[in-house]
């Protein structure tokens, strides 16, 4: 069975000052989180900015992290979106070839019913030749998948997980209770793993365990003690993170870090003076 629990790091994409891809950049992050104890890879989620990669930029992405990886973790990919017909496209054609499983978010902007969820996950969930983690974001996507339909949804025998990142904990709380047994509860909040833990969650998707995914075994570490003292070190700089939208603070940290450099793709603009300034401050 697919092992998925522990550390998962939701790997930046880095850039270059021409905002086209930093290969070197990407092998020497890949090897970063790697030798720091990461569990498996999360290629081209919301932290890799998959909005704003082409499909061509997508596939050269995941098949270099292939390569940088040479089958050491497992690899989740970033697959989903708003637009069920065109998912089952990027399913049919996708090479599958060292990918693990599939982090599907649930549908934005449209703001689809419970029951427009359940449907749209069972047809990726049919289509997908590798397993699927669920993926509530409400603050990004504005809808928000109930514990329900996580429930509903975790009896599909090709559904594994839910990264859940709602920040509801009687939420969790109600998954935990009712999920399956095998069924995967993964924090989509790195302050709030800990806590997802010790309800029954098994580890993280993490967005700072690109640069600290030592500190993150600790996280995931099953004496609480060491659990929660790991994560109250974040307590200061993980704002930072989202203060002007992630991953801007996190490739100014990675930066700081010797990791990658700090470019980001428009929308999205590099980390003003001021938080590079608190962000330098904070650092570990």
């Amino acid at each position: 069975m697919l092992n998925l629990k522990g550390t998962g790091v939701a790997l930046v994409t880095p850039m270059n000052s021409d905002y086209s891809i930093d290969y070197p950049g990407l092998k020497n992050l890949v090897n970063h989180v790697i030798e720091g104890g990461a569990d498996y890879l999360v290629v081209l989620g919301t932290t890799g900015e998959s909005a704003t990669l082409s499909k061509d930029e997508k596939k050269e992405v995941l098949k270099a992290c292939i390569e940088y990886n040479s089958g050491k973790l497992p690899i989740v990919y970033g697959l989903g979106g708003n637009h069920t017909s065109a998912v089952l496209e990027d399913i049919k054609t996708t090479d599958f070839k060292g990918i693990d499983a599939i982090l599907s978010v649930c549908p934005y902007y449209n703001k689809p019913s419970q029951k427009g969820i359940i449907a749209h996950y069972s047809m990726i969930a049919d289509a997908s030749p590798v397993p699927v983690i669920l993926y509530n974001v409400p603050g990004r996507t504005v809808t928000n998948m109930t514990a329900d339909t996580t429930l509903q949804l975790a009896k599909h025998p090709n559904i594994i997980a839910m990264k859940e990142a709602s920040g509801n904990i009687e939420q969790c709380m109600n998954i935990a209770e009712g999920m399956p047994e095998g069924f995967l509860l993964i924090s989509g909040d790195d302050m709030l793993t800990t806590a997802m833990n010790a309800i029954g969650g098994s580890g993280v998707i993490s967005v700072l365990a690109n640069a600290y995914p030592q500190l993150f075994k600790d996280i995931c570490d099953e004496d609480f003690t060491v659990s929660k003292n790991a994560v109250f070190k974040l307590l200061k700089i993980n704002p930072l993170m989202y203060e002007e939208s992630n991953p801007v603070g996190l490739k100014y940290l990675l930066k700081c870090l010797g990791v990658c450099e700090e470019y980001v793709r428009l929308p999205l603009a590099e980390a003003s003076d001021s938080l590079k300034e608190r962000i330098s401050s904070l650092k570990l």
